[in-house]
C-alpha cells in the first residue's frame, strides 16, 4: 500500500483544513464531534492512499469524506446521547447570527449538506452532485427546500 508522507497530509491540512473544519462544524455544531471526524478524514486519507487527478478532485474527496464521517457521527449521537445546544450557543462568533445559525442547524442533513458546499465552498449545482453522488435536479431541490425552510423559519 502506498502510505501518504507527513509532508501530503501537512499540505492537506494547509489546503483544505479551514474547509474541511467549517463543512464539519456546521454539520455537526460539536467542536468536540468535529476534531473526531476530522482525524477520522484524516486516517482514511492516510489509510487509502488516494491518488487524485487534479486539487479539485482531492479537495472534493475530502468533502465527501467529511461528509459521510458526519453523516456516521450525526446517526450515532441520534442512537445514544443528546446534545445540549445551550452549550453550543456560547460558543457561537457572532450574537447577531444565532438565529440564523440555529435555523442552519436545525435543518435535515441532506439540506445542510447542499448550502454548506454552495454557499460556503461555492460548488455548483453541478459541482454537488458529483460530489453528492446526486442528480443536478435533486440537488437544486434541496437547495431551494433549503431556502424555503430557512426563509419560513426567520421571516
Amino acid at each position: 500500500m502506498n502510505q501518504k508522507t507527513d509532508a501530503e497530509i501537512a499540505h492537506i491540512l494547509h489546503a483544505h483544513g479551514d474547509a474541511l473544519y467549517r463543512t464539519a462544524y456546521l454539520l455537526l455544531g460539536n467542536p468536540h464531534d468535529v476534531q473526531d471526524v476530522l482525524q477520522e478524514v484524516l486516517l482514511r486519507y492516510m489509510e487509502k492512499a488516494p491518488a487524485f487527478q487534479s486539487p479539485d478532485h482531492e479537495k472534493a474527496w475530502l468533502l465527501r469524506v467529511t461528509s459521510n464521517c458526519c453523516k456516521d457521527c450525526l446517526r450515532f449521537r441520534a442512537r445514544h446521547a443528546c446534545l445540549d445546544l445551550d452549550a453550543l450557543q456560547e460558543l457561537l462568533p457572532a450574537p447577531d447570527k444565532q438565529q440564523l445559525v440555529q435555523e442552519l442547524y436545525a435543518l435535515p442533513a441532506k439540506y445542510k449538506s447542499v448550502l454548506i458546499l454552495f454557499y460556503f465552498e461555492g460548488y455548483s449545482a453541478e459541482e454537488i452532485a458529483r460530489i453528492l453522488r446526486l442528480s443536478e435536479s435533486a440537488v437544486r431541490k434541496r437547495l431551494q427546500r433549503a431556502r424555503e425552510a430557512l426563509k419560513k423559519e426567520l421571516v
